[in-house]
Formats: structure tokens, sequence, C-alpha cells
């Protein structure tokens, strides 16, 4: 299995505009790419946010994430995504 590490920023001001593309154009890509397994987005602090999505295949995650995939959401850019294969897993 393997993750895609999300670092962004969001503007505050256009967070709920932000929150409307994130679910209604992003997630129904997310949940529907190959080898998608479960995702995570956690509350922004300063403006800064973090996802950590995980994929079957570095491939899936890969092909999934930014930059290979255009993400776009107002107020949201999205700074680094890093693959990382999951080394350790609890259930």
């Amino acid at each position: 299995m393997h993750a895609a590490l999300m670092h962004l920023t969001i503007d505050p001001t256009l967070a709920p505009k932000a929150a409307e593309a994130f679910n209604n154009e992003i997630l129904p890509k997310v949940r529907t790419a190959p080898g998608f397994v479960s995702g995570y987005w956690v509350d922004p602090i300063n403006g800064e946010g973090f996802g950590f999505l995980l994929f079957k295949t570095e491939e899936d995650a890969a092909a999934a994430t930014p930059p290979a995939t255009k993400w776009s959401a107002p107020g949201v850019t999205i700074l680094k995504t890093e693959i990382r294969r999951v080394a350790v897993s609890i259930p």
C-alpha cells in the first residue's frame, strides 16, 4: 500500500467555496480512482492543510493525485504531494 501525502494552503476567506468544490468535484474523482483505499484530510491550522490518501500501489497514488491530476478549489494551493510506501499499518 502507498500513501499520497498532500501539503496545501487554504485562504480562510474562500474556505466555504473551497469546501463546496472539494465535496462536489474532488472527492468523487478520488473515490473512483483506481486503487483508492481511503483518505483523510485534517482541519487547516493557520491556513495550512494536510491530506493523507491511501492507494493499493505507488502507480495508483501517483496517477490519482497532483501534479498528475489537476485539483482545483477556490483559495486552495497544493504545495507538494509526496508518495510513500506504507511501512506499518494498525487496523
